[in-house]
């Protein structure tokens, strides 16, 4: 069975995807949130990057073929903004924690 034949990776797949719609969706009234608002959207923002973290990692892992072209894809699409997956994994949480400490500025 190939890696994307799994009912199980497909599911995931399809909710997580769904998960990151909805959160870019609702940060476009970040700013109209309250503190406690933006404190939770930015928890479900670093549980959403981890999950894809993981996610990402059992391409890695995966001895498929389409799985291995799927992180070759990636790598190319990253790579021409300059970057690789650590570094945009690392820039999100970048702004994730600037993003929290703002929040601890506010009066």
């Amino acid at each position: 069975m190939g890696f994307f034949d799994s009912d199980i990776v497909q599911e995931e797949a399809k909710k997580l995807f769904e998960d990151y719609q909805s959160l870019i969706e609702l940060g476009g009234s970040y700013g109209k949130f309250d503190i406690e608002g933006k404190k939770i959207f930015i928890s479900q923002m670093e549980s959403m990057m981890e999950r894809y973290k993981i996610f990402m990692k059992r391409f890695e892992l995966s001895d498929d073929f389409m799985a291995q072209m799927t992180v070759e894809q990636l790598n190319t699409q990253l790579g021409q903004f300059g970057i690789t997956p650590q570094q945009m994994f690392e820039q999100m949480n970048m702004t994730l924690q600037r993003m929290k400490s703002e929040l601890e500025k506010q009066p």
